[in-house]
């Protein structure tokens, strides 16, 4: 397989707009980074953000902020434990996912 035209799909700009509509339709909670869904196209544009994450990307050096652990109860008393990642690797997981 051809790893170099795997990763230029992943980077493409109709790709990364695909990442992004999953992102605003899971309409998922607020990030470990304090940024919302709604907020993260905004944050994308003003930043230079998808530059950086395609940077990273590119070469394999993408760098995940560290996950929040939450703990969910049960109805039976336990308890569910889940990760919360950030709104921006939230959305580079997507990018390489779609």
């Amino acid at each position: 397989m051809d790893t170099s035209s795997l990763m230029e799909q992943i980077l493409s700009s109709d790709n990364l707009n695909r990442a992004y509509l999953q992102v605003v339709r899971n309409k998922g909670a607020e990030g470990v980074d304090g940024m919302r869904y709604t907020e993260l196209k905004d944050h994308l544009a003003k930043n230079g953000e998808i530059v950086k994450i395609k940077e990273q990307l590119r070469p394999r050096k993408y760098k995940p902020q560290p996950v929040r652990r939450v703990e969910i109860p049960k109805p039976d008393g336990g308890v569910r434990n889940l990760g919360v990642v950030s709104m921006l690797d939230y959305y580079a997981e997507r990018c390489v996912a779609c």
